[in-house]
């Protein structure tokens, strides 16, 4: 990962804003994409040499006031805001002392509750921890089903798995820049971004964006080989007493097509369990 992540994201965000976003007038000849320098430090009422300094990781201290003015100047959202406070060590110290990758008992019991819909626990690198019978059956197309940012750009399954792949993989990819704000010494994220980088033009694009978002709740437009398009919702939860762990739930409307496909598709895993315990059956 790049030393200077600050400067790296402020360059990112005003490469990706147009004059006329900001309600500017454009001027001159662009030689590069987005927003000028000198642009950017109007819209934030700073110094344009300050502002280049931020930007060549040669002033990392920005104050508080000065962040939230690059907020507005660059359009954050409530995600990219608090990541920009956190790379300048401007945001409270949230990073989790130690990740456990290991999901107690209560909560495996407590996803099993949920027989209808899928149910499973993710790190913060987007490594699945534990799932439920229906999470199970859902991800079934992949091998393995352990990585949802590996399944998105390296498993071959992904692209016909997720039914909007571009925006899929972009929300993966915001969620890895989210968890590199908080923990940028991850070890595991180090590794997955490294190998992913290395292994898809797709993701290393996306990761240069610098965009940021954590999961919360979204439409999910997938479609499975055994019960054809499911379109989901779903709502993620973060564990209080494992840090680092989110509880992701997914939901069909009920008496949708796809409410039925997931209770089929439940019906055909149970089947299948049965005939994998008694292949004699």
């Amino acid at each position: 990962m790049s030393d200077n992540p600050l400067g790296d994201f402020l360059r990112a965000r005003r490469s990706g804003l147009r004059p006329e976003d900001v309600g500017m007038a454009s001027y001159g000849v662009r030689r590069v994409a987005g927003l000028r320098r000198e642009e950017v430090a109007v819209l934030a009422g700073v110094n344009v040499d300050y502002y280049t300094r931020l930007e060549q990781g040669r002033e990392r201290h920005p104050s508080s006031q000065v962040l939230d003015a690059l907020s507005r100047a660059l359009h954050l959202d409530t995600d990219g805001r608090v990541h920009l406070h956190r790379l300048a060590g401007a945001a409270p110290n949230d990073r989790p002392a130690q990740q456990r990758h290991v999901v107690s008992p209560a909560l495996r019991q407590l996803m099993d509750g949920y027989p209808n819909t899928p149910a499973f626990v993710l790190s913060s690198t987007l490594d699945i921890l534990a799932t439920n019978a229906l999470a199970d059956a859902l991800y079934a197309p992949f091998t393995p089903a352990d990585n949802l940012a590996r399944m998105a750009f390296l498993d071959p399954a992904g692209r016909d798995f997720y039914t909007r792949w571009d925006w899929a993989a972009q929300a993966t990819v915001a969620n890895l820049r989210l968890a590199a704000g908080i923990d940028p010494d991850n070890p595991r994220l180090k590794a997955l971004v490294g190998t992913l980088t290395e292994r898809s033009t797709a993701f290393s694009a996306m990761w240069q964006a610098h965009t940021v978002r954590g999961k919360s709740q979204d439409a999910k437009q997938l479609n499975h080989p055994d019960v054809g398009p499911l379109a989901l919702t779903y709502q993620a939860f973060d564990v209080r007493d494992a840090p680092g762990q989110q509880l992701v739930i997914y939901h069909a409307e009920p008496g949708s097509p796809s409410a039925e496909a997931l209770s089929l598709l439940g019906a055909i895993n149970a089947t299948r369990q049965r005939g994998a315990r008694d292949p004699h059956a």
